[in-house]
């Protein structure tokens, strides 16, 4: 008897979904149990898991667990944000801190191991790369070229070559700057 009540349902509801997500399926479980609870004694399953003493323990903890996520997404944005604005001013500091060593008189070694933290700071390569016709003649003659990904701008990489380029200056006495 509940299948011929069920197939208008179904009709109805299935025609107009164009939304999608968890948020969508929660509410179309609601809706369901809002229809079941207008079938009124008519629906009574013998299986207790879809009762609807069950199906509504189960909506409203689906309910309860899509807030939670919905509030962790809000802190977990809030914490991206916030990192982006930490990491915002490392690349023109970066910069400042290798021009104050290459005036700090150091040698030459020292000065290009800080252009090259730097450089990977700022996520530039240390050569150019190479062009499809400059890979062409190369493979040509025999010499296999395989150029990778030379970016280091993850935050991981960045915060790594900083320190690194920290590192650096606790071995030059003369970096001093004002």
């Amino acid at each position: 008897m509940l299948n011929n009540y069920y197939s208008p349902f179904k009709q109805h509801v299935m025609s107009k979904i164009n939304d999608a997500g968890h948020p969508k399926n929660v509410a179309n479980f609601e809706n369901l149990i809002t229809y079941l609870t207008g079938y009124g004694a008519v629906y009574n399953p013998s299986n207790v898991n879809i009762q609807l003493k069950s199906l509504n323990e189960k909506a409203l903890a689906a309910r309860t667990l899509l807030e939670q996520v919905n509030d962790l997404a809000a802190k977990s944005s809030s914490a991206i944000a916030a990192r982006d604005l930490a990491f915002q001013p490392l690349k023109k500091l970066s910069t400042r801190i290798v021009n104050a060593i290459k005036a700090s008189n150091v040698p030459q070694q020292v000065a290009d191991n800080a252009t090259t933290n730097n450089r990977k700071i700022q996520g530039q390569r240390a050569s150019a790369k190479l062009t499809d016709e400059e890979k062409e003649k190369l493979a040509a003659s025999g010499t296999i070229v395989n150029q990778v990904s030379a970016s280091q701008q993850s935050f991981d990489s960045q915060l790594d070559n900083f320190d690194k380029q920290i590192k650096l200056l606790g071995t030059i006495p003369t970096y001093a700057p004002n």
